[in-house]
């Protein structure tokens, strides 16, 4: 089982599987944020597929914020070497306590800026 797969997920994309949530911009509902250093994804949908659960949500600080599609097998094996800078290896977490909410009420300027464009 994948180490990101909990029961509060699962539930949640079961509620929320792809596509659900077509055009309800910032209404849709975001069912859980996953983060590695500076980088969120913050999930709309989800479904699973054999071994592996495909995620759709918006990504912001990368290169580009966007809305897009994500393998959770992805995320769990993701991993950013910081032994150098003596922070050992990061992974991708859920961030806890989080509770389903619309995607327009998240406190996080960077994704409401993203919001905000696209809405434009």
């Amino acid at each position: 089982m994948n180490r990101l797969m909990t029961p509060k997920l699962e539930e949640a994309i079961n509620r929320y599987p792809l596509y659900s949530q077509d055009g309800k911009g910032k209404n849709a509902v975001c069912i859980a944020i996953f983060a590695i250093g500076n980088v969120r994804w913050f999930i709309l949908e989800g479904s699973r597929e054999d071994d592996d659960t495909t995620l759709f949500g918006i990504v912001v600080g990368l290169a580009e914020d966007e809305y897009g599609y994500v393998s959770l097998n992805e995320l769990a094996d993701l991993e950013i070497d910081c032994r150098k800078q003596g922070f050992g290896i990061l992974q991708v977490v859920q961030i806890p306590y989080f509770a389903p909410q619309p995607i327009g009420k998240i406190a996080d300027k960077r994704l409401q800026d993203f919001l905000e464009r696209m809405a434009g």
